[in-house]
C-alpha cells in the first residue's frame, strides 16, 4: 500500500537568521489538507515520492527512497531570495510500502492534481523515475484533453521498456506512449543526454517508433549550445505546457555519485541550467521532479547539493 505522511519540520534546519534569509526559515511545512486556494497565491509545494520499488523490479541498486530526505535536508540550508509574498510549501511524502509501487504512482497523481487545482507548482523529490507516470497522470488529469503535454527529460536513459511483464522504474515514458495512443492525445516526448552504452538496440527503435525526440550525450554539452537551444525552443513551440523530470544519473558521476545507475559519461550541469533557463522563460512548466538519486552511494552529499541547487534555481526564477 502507499501512505501519506506530514513532513517532521526537524528536517529543515541551518543557519539561522532570524529573517528568512534562508530556505528552511522560508519553507512552510503543511498537511495536503491545508492547501486550499482560498490560503495561497500561485507558489510552489515540494511532495516527496519515497519508493524505489520501480528501481527494484528493474534489477537496479535500490536506495532512492530516501531522496526526498536529503534533498530537503540540502536546500533547506540554502539562501532565500523569494519575494515575501511567495508561497514555498513542503506538503509531505508520499511513501510506498509492501512494494506496493502502483498506489504510490496512483495516490501521487492525485496529489498532483490536487496541488495543481489550488495554483501550486509540485515539486515532487524521489525516489525511482516511476514517478514519472504518476506524475503525468496528475497533470493530465488536470489540463484534460485541452492542452498538449510536452515531457522533457533529462536522462541517459529512455525508459521506453516495455512493461508486458510489469512495471518499473524503466518503463513510465513507454506507459505514457500507450496511454497517449489509447486516448487519441499527441504523445510528445524530449529526452535530453541520451547515451549508447545506456540504451540497447531495441530501445532506439522503440524511440523512433514513437516519434520520441532526443538529443545525444555527444551533442547535449556546451560545445553545441546552439543546437541544443535550437531543438529545445522548437519542441517548447509545439506544446502548451511542460512537464520536466531530471534524473540525476544522467549526470557524469563527477557530479552525482549518489544515483542508481552511475556513469563518468554522463553531462554537466551548466547544459542542464541552460535548457532550465529556456523552460523557465516560456512560462509553461507545470511541475517538475527529481529521480533516482541514491544517498547509499552518495560522496560528501555531492549529488544531493547538486540536486538542491537546481530546485534552488529553479524557484528563483520559474515564477519571476
Amino acid at each position: 500500500m502507499a501512505i501519506y505522511q506530514k513532513t517532521n519540520t526537524k528536517i529543515w534546519t541551518g543557519r539561522k537568521s532570524g529573517s528568512q534569509l534562508y530556505l528552511h526559515e522560508k519553507v512552510a511545512c503543511i498537511g495536503l489538507d491545508a492547501v486550499k486556494k482560498d490560503n495561497f497565491e500561485k507558489g510552489y509545494a515540494i511532495l516527496g515520492y519515497a519508493c524505489d520499488e520501480g528501481v527494484k523490479r528493474n534489477q537496479g541498486r535500490v536506495g532512492a527512497k530516501e531522496g526526498p530526505k536529503v534533498i530537503r535536508e540540502q536546500l533547506a540550508k540554502l539562501p532565500n531570495h523569494l519575494d515575501k509574498d511567495s508561497k514555498f510549501l513542503d506538503v509531505g511524502t508520499i511513501i510506498c510500502t509492501d512494494g506496493a509501487m502502483e498506489d504510490a504512482q496512483n495516490m501521487l497523481s492525485e496529489t498532483i492534481y490536487h496541488l495543481l487545482a489550488h495554483d501550486m507548482v509540485p515539486l515532487v523529490f524521489g525516489g525511482g523515475h516511476d514517478m514519472a507516470y504518476g506524475h503525468y497522470n496528475g497533470i493530465k488529469k488536470y489540463v484534460s484533453t485541452k492542452k498538449t503535454i510536452g515531457i522533457v527529460n533529462f536522462d541517459a536513459h529512455f525508459d521506453l521498456r516495455s512493461n508486458a511483464n510489469g512495471n518499473n522504474s524503466g518503463t513510465p515514458f513507454y506507459q505514457i506512449a500507450q496511454d497517449c495512443r489509447a486516448d487519441t492525445i499527441p504523445f510528445r516526448y524530449l529526452c535530453l543526454g541520451i547515451r549508447k552504452d545506456a540504451n540497447d538496440q531495441n530501445l532506439f527503435k522503440t524511440a523512433e517508433q514513437l516519434n520520441v525526440q532526443y538529443l545525444e550525450r555527444h551533442h547535449f554539452n556546451l560545445y553545441n549550445l546552439e543546437h541544443v537551444r535550437l531543438r529545445v525552443m522548437q519542441f517548447i513551440e509545439d506544446v502548451d505546457c511542460i512537464y520536466t523530470t531530471i534524473d540525476m544519473d544522467g549526470f557524469s558521476s563527477a557530479y552525482a555519485p549518489g544515483v542508481s545507475a552511475a556513469s563518468p559519461m554522463g553531462f554537466s550541469p551548466d547544459i542542464v541550467l541552460e535548457c532550465l533557463r529556456l523552460i523557465i522563460d516560456s512560462k509553461k512548466m507545470i511541475g517538475l521532479d527529481i529521480a533516482e538519486l541514491n544517498p547509499k552511494y552518495d560522496i560528501d552529499n555531492r549529488t544531493a547539493k547538486l540536486a538542491a541547487s537546481l530546485v534552488h534555481y529553479i524557484i528563483h526564477n520559474e515564477l519571476h
